[in-house]
């Protein structure tokens, strides 16, 4: 019996998805083929090649940080603090130079140094292919230089410093200024219209600085010398004293942008310290007479140079020192080169009559004779290899020794040095000591640059004629400076006290150090000075004098004539004549001494007593009436020029 089976349960087909696209499905041909399944690729190894690339682009970020960051830091901290900041020297304020009374003779004011970026006059930074040029062209009529020489300063490679000109004045500077705000207009409207904006100018700058002036123009610029384009002392007391003038430089170093200060950046600063003040024992007016007055003479004369020493009798103190022709140190360009430095102190010549001076103090500290001993003066007199003569000719003389100073009489001066010494030898050697004691042959003590010690042989070297020419004053040399400090020892008692030029100085605190006490040495007794001073006077108050030219009424007045044979410098070889005059006032109660020299005078009178005394009678008394001294009102004691025979 066949078995019956379970009825088979209908099991529904999957539900179709209704087409979107229905029309479309119905216009496809009946024949189709299945579709091939799309499949997504794995995002994995897109993925790690992207990380990978990631990954080594940020390994070479952290190498090259570690590198800027570690390795390299310290170098390239360095470049960056080259290029972003700038330092540059602050000058100190020089100090002043003053006369005793504290007028000022030197001092500074405020000036500009021009200053330029080169890298700002590049084609990149300056917008102009020839900036250097256009730029050194706009300079060059305002500062007075080169225009190639500007031009090849603001063209420098990879420089970011240079000085185009030094100490200019504001003026200079508001000129520039005014042209750069031009120039930076214009560049702003060319930009503006679409331009390169081209500014040559962008790159100029300005230092605070400090100009050298000298108010009284060429007085005592022999003394004071001058400041060279460096800043530093390039003569007298502006180099003898030049770092003590100068101070202490500073510096300032602060950050840059396009060659302008970041104020907020900040800056370091070491200031500067100013120079000190030097006082110098100059009267100013006194300086004034004694220039004016052989300024005139030199001039009408048509002599080489003159010079005028004055100098406090008592303390050495140098109150005037007078060169001519001279020059003004507000500008050198107009300066003669022979007439700047000091003559006065820089000049050894041959000084004749006045200084026979030294030979009668010898004589008469050594007691070889006294101012009425008779000295009979032929009209030559044979000696050595020479026959010797006075500057005139004269009969037979018969003189008192005070009269062979009073007419300055070379044979009666031969003759009384010939007392000295048992020998001319013993004679030589007594008085060359004596002419060592008042400072010939060495430096006078002023310590000033350039100054001569004259020129004095040892004894034993003496020619046959320098035995019998240097005590009349020639076969030796000396300075004005000498000179004058001769004079005075005899005028301060016998006792020589060094000259000082300096009285003190005055630091930025503004405390006052006096200078060091001079040096005092006794020459010759007082006696012997009191004794000299009254021969000298014979030589200006009696009229057989040779110095009658220089009296001054009211004052007692001691002084000596010269006239020297002259070595001329460029012949080696006497040619022309020394003129000049020495003395102190008043004569029994000494302060001043003046002495005055004129170097070949070649239209007039050449003999001292003509054409210098009347410059010592003009500043004596000026400087007398300036110091307020007073006439002493006592008689002079007239000592005996000539003596009668037999008596």
């Amino acid at each position: 019996m066949p078995s019956k089976e379970p009825p088979r349960r209908r099991v529904p087909s999957p539900a179709r998805r209704p087409s979107a696209r229905p029309a479309l499905r119905r216009s496809r041909p009946a024949q189709r083929s299945t579709p091939r399944p799309i499949r997504l690729g794995s995002p994995r190894p897109r993925l790690r090649l992207v990380s990978l690339g990631l990954t080594l682009v940020m390994l070479a970020f952290v190498v090259r940080l570690l590198q800027v960051q570690a390795v390299d830091a310290s170098a390239y901290a360095a470049k960056a603090e080259k290029d972003r900041y700038f330092s540059h020297k602050l000058t100190a304020e020089r100090g002043e130079i003053t006369d005793r009374a504290g007028i000022a003779l030197a001092t500074s004011v405020d000036a500009y140094d021009i200053t330029a970026d080169p890298q700002l006059f590049t084609p990149k930074e300056s917008k102009a292919p020839d900036a250097p040029e256009q730029a050194a062209a706009l300079l060059a009529p305002i500062l007075g230089k080169d225009v190639s020489e500007l031009a090849k300063k603001l063209g420098t490679p990879k420089s970011r410093y240079t000085v185009l000109a030094r100490r200019q004045t504001p003026q200079v500077w508001n000129q520039i200024k005014d042209l750069k705000g031009v120039f930076a207009e214009k560049a702003r409207a060319d930009k503006h219209k679409g331009g390169s904006g081209a500014n040559v100018l962008l790159g100029v700058f300005q230092e605070p600085s400090s100009k050298r002036v000298y108010p009284n123009g060429d007085l005592a610029a022999g003394i004071l010398g001058y400041v060279n384009g460096e800043g530093r002392g390039g003569g007298g007391v502006e180099s003898m004293l030049d770092k003590a003038l100068a101070g202490q430089d500073g510096q300032i170093t602060y950050a840059q942008s396009g060659g302008r200060r970041v104020p907020t950046a900040g800056s370091r600063e070491v200031p500067a310290v100013p120079g000190s003040d030097i006082e110098l024992t100059i009267d100013r007016d006194i300086q004034w007479a004694a220039q004016q007055a052989i300024a005139e003479q030199v001039k009408k004369s048509k002599a080489d140079r003159g010079y005028v020493m004055v100098q406090n009798t008592q303390t050495g103190e140098v109150l005037a020192m007078a060169n001519a022709p001279g020059f003004d140190p507000n500008d050198l360009s107009q300066a003669n080169s022979a007439a700047m430095g000091n003559a006065a102190l820089q000049d050894a010549y041959e000084p004749g009559s006045t200084a026979k001076v030294m030979s009668m103090a010898a004589v008469l500290e050594e007691k070889a004779a006294t101012p009425a001993t008779h000295v009979v003066v032929p009209n030559r007199l044979h000696r050595g290899d020479r026959l010797f003569k006075d500057d005139i000719d004269h009969p037979t003389w018969n003189l008192t020794l005070n009269g062979v100073l009073s007419k300055s009489s070379n044979i009666g001066t031969i003759l009384a040095t010939g007392q000295l010494g048992k020998t001319q030898p013993a004679a030589n050697q007594v008085l060359y000591s004596y002419l060592r004691k008042f400072g010939l042959g060495s430096p006078s003590g002023l310590g000033y640059p350039g100054e001569t010690p004259g020129i004095l042989a040892k004894p034993q070297d003496w020619s046959t004629s320098q035995q019998y020419t240097i005590p009349f004053g020639q076969g030796l040399s000396l300075s004005a400076m000498q000179a004058a400090s001769v004079y005075s020892t005899i005028a301060n008692g016998g006792v020589r006290v060094e000259p000082t030029l300096i009285r003190g100085t005055k630091g930025p605190d503004g405390r006052f150090t006096p200078a060091a006490a001079p040096k005092k040495t006794r020459v010759v007794s007082e006696a012997t000075a009191k004794t000299l001073a009254t021969m000298l006077e014979s030589v200006v108050d009696d009229e057989e004098g040779t110095g009658t030219r220089a009296r001054i009424p009211g004052y007692r007045v001691a002084g000596k004539t010269g006239t020297a044979n002259r070595v001329d410098p460029e012949l080696g070889r006497y040619k022309g004549y020394t003129a000049s005059f020495a003395g102190f006032a008043p004569a029994d109660q000494p302060r001043i001494t003046v002495y005055c020299a004129i170097q070949n005078p070649t239209k007039g009178s050449y003999f001292g007593g003509q054409i210098c005394g009347p410059i010592y009678q003009k500043v004596m008394e000026f400087a007398l009436k300036t110091l307020q001294v007073a006439p002493t009102g006592s008689t002079p004691a007239r000592l005996p020029v000539t003596f009668e025979p037999g008596e």
